[in-house]
C-alpha cells in the first residue's frame, strides 16, 4: 500500500505529516515508528495527522517518534498550520483542535514552502516550584532547570535520568529543559524530549515552558522572550498580571515544507 506523505520542519524539529481527511491511514504504533525511523523510514521527531473536526477548520493528532500518540507539540502546531495553508484550508488565521484544546494560528508570512507562524498556546495558571527546578504544563509536561552554561550540559544522559526518574516516571515521564539566561528577555534552551528519547533541535512547548519559568523566577516585567534553541530562534509572548499565572501565550517561529512523496507501508 502506497502512502502519500509530507515532510515539514520548524526550527529543526521535523515531522511526517499525513492528510487524514480522506481516511485510509491507520496510525498503529509500529507503523508510526517505522515512518519516523531515520534509517528505515522517512525520518522525523514525530508524525502528525490533519483530520476533520466538527467545529474547527481541522484537527491535529500528534504521535512521537516511538509511535505513541502524545500531547501537544508547539513546533508541530506551526507546521500543521502551514500544511493547512498549502492545502487551501482557512485564511490568514486558522483554528484547529489539538489534544489540549483549540488553538489559533496566525500566518504572519508565507512565501512558497516557508512561513512564519504565531501559534496560540494554552493558558498556564500555575507553575510548580521545587528545589532546583520548575514543573509546568504548556500542552505537554515540562521540567525546567536553570544552568550556567547550557552548552556544557550532557542533555541526553541528564535528560533521560530526569525523564525516567521520580517523581515523573509514574505519570508517563516528562520532557526536560536546560535553560541559560543570556539577558533580560533572552534565554538559550536545550531539550530532551520523551517519546523521541533524545535531544531535539527545538521543542515548542519546551521553549514556552522555559520562557514562562524564567519570567516567574526572575520577576522581570518582560513579556516577550527570545528563545535560542539548537535549530534556530523562537519567540514566546504572554500576559501576566501577577507574574505567576500566564495567559494569551503565543509561540512564534518558522515552519517549512521540506519535501513530499510516497512510501510503501509494509507495517
Amino acid at each position: 500500500m502506497k502512502q502519500r506523505f509530507y515532510k515539514y520542519e520548524g526550527a529543526g524539529n521535523d515531522f511526517v505529516v499525513i492528510d487524514g481527511r480522506t481516511g485510509g491511514f491507520i496510525p498503529g504504533r509500529e507503523r508510526v515508528a517505522f515512518l519516523c525511523d531515520r534509517r528505515r523510514g522517512i525520518g522525523a521527531d514525530g508524525l502528525m495527522i490533519l483530520g476533520h473536526d466538527p467545529e474547527q477548520q481541522f484537527r491535529m493528532r500528534y504521535f512521537n517518534a516511538d509511535g505513541g500518540e502524545s500531547t501537544m507539540c508547539g513546533n508541530g502546531g506551526r507546521c500543521i498550520a502551514l500544511f493547512a495553508e498549502h492545502l487551501g484550508i482557512g485564511g490568514a488565521t486558522k483554528r484547529f483542535t489539538g489534544i489540549d484544546g483549540v488553538h489559533e494560528a496566525r500566518m504572519l508570512e508565507v512565501e512558497g514552502d516557508r512561513g512564519e507562524v504565531a501559534l496560540g498556546m494554552i493558558d498556564v495558571p500555575e507553575i510548580d516550584r521545587h528545589d532546583g527546578y520548575c514543573f509546568l504544563n504548556t500542552g505537554s509536561p515540562h521540567y525546567v532547570e536553570f544552568v550556567e552554561d547550557v552548552r556544557s550540559v550532557d542533555v541526553c544522559s541528564r535528560g533521560a535520568a530526569v525523564r525516567w526518574g521520580e517523581p515523573f516516571a509514574a505519570g508517563g515521564g516528562t520532557n526536560v529543559n536546560f535553560v541559560e539566561r543570556v539577558g533580560d528577555g533572552h534565554i538559550r534552551v536545550r531539550t530532551f524530549e520523551r517519546g523521541v528519547e533524545d535531544e531535539t533541535l527545538a521543542c515548542g512547548t519546551g521553549a514556552t515552558a522555559s520562557a514562562l519559568a524564567t519570567a516567574l523566577l526572575s520577576g522581570s516585567p518582560v513579556r516577550r522572550y527570545r528563545v535560542d534553541v539548537e535549530g534556530g530562534t523562537l519567540f514566546v509572548a504572554f500576559e501576566s498580571a501577577d507574574g505567576s499565572s500566564f495567559s494569551h501565550v503565543v509561540l512564534t517561529g518558522p515552519a517549512k515544507k521540506v519535501f513530499e512523496g510516497e512510501i510503501d507501508l509494509k507495517i
